[in-house]
């Protein structure tokens, strides 16, 4: 059985150290994977792992 972990919008911006709106603009801009259940979304561990790989400052050149 596979276990997924997903995060709130809150908590994601909660761990980027971001405004919630943040989240959601990245999100509706494409740049963060989210899964919309209801009013709102939600954020899988593996989605949030890689937009934090893509937006890392070690990737740029």
């Amino acid at each position: 059985m596979v276990n997924y972990k997903f995060y709130t919008v809150q908590e994601v911006a909660d761990i980027l150290q971001v405004h919630w709106q943040s989240v959601l603009t990245y999100i509706k801009s494409g740049k963060l994977e989210a899964v919309k259940l209801g009013k709102g979304y939600r954020i899988s561990e593996t989605a949030l792992q890689r937009f934090i790989a893509d937006h890392s400052t070690r990737n740029k050149r």
